[in-house]
């Protein structure tokens, strides 16, 4: 048997196979950010396709933190009818699934918020949209903090099997451990453990609230790709301070809105290009001893199962061939072996506020 269909163990959750599906943000949801029956399908779709663990797409903890139109809401309660449906539809299989906890910081569209300015570490202009956000005042950001520990105490209500916080991309978490995003020169800024005291804190006032005993995973970046920005030997620092404080698990990613074609790469076509982020999982595993999520560009099952066997990871985390076929790992599992039918095309994710979807024929044999 393949070692991807073994089971594993993140902190104190158990999942029957190494197959994870990476948040990927559906842009599916209401105005409010209430789940729609049409991503309960999607999540339901996912679970009966043998995805072990699927991590939810990224989800706002605080109504000013939406990247777009169409992005799930954990800010109120009112969201958890429908929260609590996508986690039925996931339990009917023994897949689990976690809630991706995130605020987009400076790359929060404005139009999504009502016209207001986004808010980020310091005042430094999204490319994307040459929004410049406003820098956040020392005695915001505790409520910010409480946002993100409120909105995982939700999703434990919601009966999610744990939740991940999204550190990575240039969201609010990422800016804030990053020296091109965090220029501040409070004690939220400049060292390494100062601009990851926020991320840390979230964690401590998890662990606080809602015990040792619920997962809490999280997604880091590994570099920026600026210059300036976060490096390596930074990012292993802050993956070692994470599980001192008890993270269960890191998912290993890197880049941000200004390096958006670095993070999901183009036309991987063979197996040499895939798994580009493997480097950075063999780097961290040389700090860390928490089980670790290896992220992009993974097409055929070979190569997912030498990240696996040859022990830089402990599972293989899928966005966009899980797009295009989420039974993939059921298929895998019928003894196919054949390469995932993804082109990495890139005209799956269309931007904040359009609704996810493969661009090709969905007739997959």
């Amino acid at each position: 048997m393949s070692i991807l269909f073994t089971p594993t163990r993140l902190g104190t959750l158990d999942v029957a196979n190494r197959f994870v599906r990476s948040a990927t943000g559906e842009g599916m949801c209401e105005a409010d950010g209430a789940v729609t029956a049409a991503l309960v399908d999607v999540y339901r779709a996912l679970a009966v396709g043998g995805t072990g663990l699927i991590v939810t797409g990224h989800s706002f903890v605080r109504a000013d933190g939406k990247a777009g139109a169409g992005m799930t809401g954990v800010h109120s309660d009112a969201m958890l009818p429908g929260l609590s449906a996508l986690v039925g539809a996931v339990h009917e299989t023994s897949a689990k699934v976690v809630c991706q906890l995130n605020h987009a910081g400076r790359q929060t569209q404005p139009e999504a918020i009502g016209g207001a300015t986004p808010v980020a570490p310091s005042a430094v202009t999204n490319p994307a949209n040459c929004v410049t956000p406003r820098e956040l005042e020392a005695e915001e950001i505790e409520p910010l903090i409480e946002a993100y520990v409120d909105a995982a105490e939700r999703c434990r209500r919601a009966g999610f099997d744990g939740v991940q916080l999204h550190c990575a991309h240039g969201y609010l978490m990422s800016e804030f451990i990053s020296p091109h995003t965090n220029r501040r020169d409070d004690e939220w800024g400049g060292s390494v453990a100062a601009r990851a005291r926020f991320p840390l804190e979230v964690l401590r006032r998890i662990r606080s609230r809602l015990g040792r005993e619920f997962p809490v995973l999280v997604k880091l970046n590994a570099e920026d790709f600026i210059a300036g920005g976060l490096i390596l030997e930074e990012s292993c620092a802050i993956g070692g301070l994470l599980e001192a404080e008890g993270i269960d698990a890191i998912e290993i990613s890197a880049g941000m809105a200004e390096t958006v074609e670095r993070i999901m790469r183009k036309d991987i076509t063979t197996e040499e290009q895939e798994a580009y982020f493997l480097p950075y999982a063999r780097a961290f595993r040389q700090h860390v001893s928490v089980p670790l999520l290896c992220v992009a560009g993974l097409r055929s099952l070979a190569v997912m199962e030498q990240v696996v066997e040859g022990g830089a990871a402990d599972m293989v985390s899928l966005c966009r061939p899980l797009i295009r076929e989420p039974d993939l790992p059921a298929k895998f599992a019928a003894g196919s072996s054949r390469r995932a039918t993804c082109i990495s095309c890139n005209q799956c994710v269309r931007g904040p506020g359009k609704r996810l979807g493969c661009a090709l024929d969905q007739t997959v044999a």
